[in-house]
């Protein structure tokens, strides 16, 4: 080990990616208090494009400038949202870890505060995300889903806006910035299916830094790693970062790995939904063979279309 005493992690500059950046340095600074924790704002690609929709910029989006940097050890560690890292990640880097995941739900929020089943007929709620579109244009068709960029602090204020009636989030976002007051309702998994690793932190290091490595290994949250081996294996198998709408939500249960997946057509005309459960020892082959039992469900056929 190279004992340094400062290390520098990486991560995008708004509200939410520094409290998630810091969610990683608490325990850290706990566990390491001989080390320094110092967190380096970045600019990632998703941050300057303001104009183009979050599914044409794909995964990676927010991530890329931030792998750059720790390929060039600007910085040490890189703290990212789960569902904005691609399921192949740049030679040379590695996951090293995570901690509790946040809850991972979708939520609403409206400016009647009403739940999805009373919106009114024709509400414009906002969101870029496909697989939120296609969930809920299934179960309120009648329903206008806009497009809508910016951070969580800019979407919540377009919400209560004159151009949209409310807004779908994740609710760890929300959580990580003490916003959770403002939800309207949490949408159940099974109407929902949440993306694959949200509410999750991807912790990310140079393969070759050992003493980092065996550092994040120390605050490891065990179920939540597990769960998101499993959600990026099921994301591999439907090639990588497909712009389909997909999910998958993981979770270690007795020792056994639950999956949810789901995939749509972006109208949400068509949906399939498929469970299964696998031994927990096993993450990348349960998520496998969760992306197999979907696309035998019938799935095959959209993804063959994309």
């Amino acid at each position: 080990m190279t004992s340094r005493k400062v290390l520098r992690i990486g991560a995008r500059s708004s509200p939410l990616s520094l409290a998630q950046a810091e969610e990683v340095a608490a325990p850290l600074r706990e566990r390491f208090p001989d080390r320094r924790f110092d967190i380096t704002t970045l600019s990632t690609a998703g941050d300057r494009d303001r104009r183009s929709s979050l599914a044409s910029l794909g995964r990676g989006a927010f991530v890329k400038e931030i792998e750059v940097a720790l390929l060039e050890s600007r910085i040490d560690v890189a703290v990212h949202s789960a569902k904005d890292v691609p399921s192949d990640l740049p030679d040379g880097l590695t996951l090293a870890g995570t901690v509790p995941r946040q809850d991972p739900r979708d939520v609403l929020v409206d400016r009647w505060s009403l739940p999805l089943a009373e919106l009114p007929k024709g509400a414009r709620i906002g969101t870029s995300s496909p697989r939120r579109t296609a969930q809920i244009k299934v179960r309120r068709p009648d329903i206008e889903m806009i497009p809508i960029r910016g951070n969580v602090g800019t979407r919540l204020e377009k919400a209560a806006g004159p151009d949209y009636d409310g807004v779908v989030l994740a609710a760890a976002g929300l959580a990580r910035l003490g916003r959770l007051d403002e939800v309207a309702e949490y949408l159940p998994v099974d109407l929902c299916t949440p993306d694959v690793g949200q509410g999750t932190l991807a912790v990310e290091v140079r393969e070759d830094d050992r003493e980092l490595i065996e550092m994040l290994a120390e605050i490891d949250h065990g179920p939540t790693s597990i769960a998101l081996r499993a959600e990026r294996a099921f994301l591999a198998s439907l090639s990588g970062g497909c712009t389909a709408p997909i999910a998958a939500y993981a979770r270690v249960e007795d020792d056994r790995l639950r999956i949810a997946s789901m995939a749509a057509t972006p109208d949400g005309a068509r949906i399939w939904r498929k469970d299964g459960e696998w031994p927990a020892e096993q993450p990348e082959e349960a998520g496998r063979r969760m992306a197999q039992a979907l696309l035998d469900s019938g799935a095959r056929e959209i993804m063959d279309q994309r």
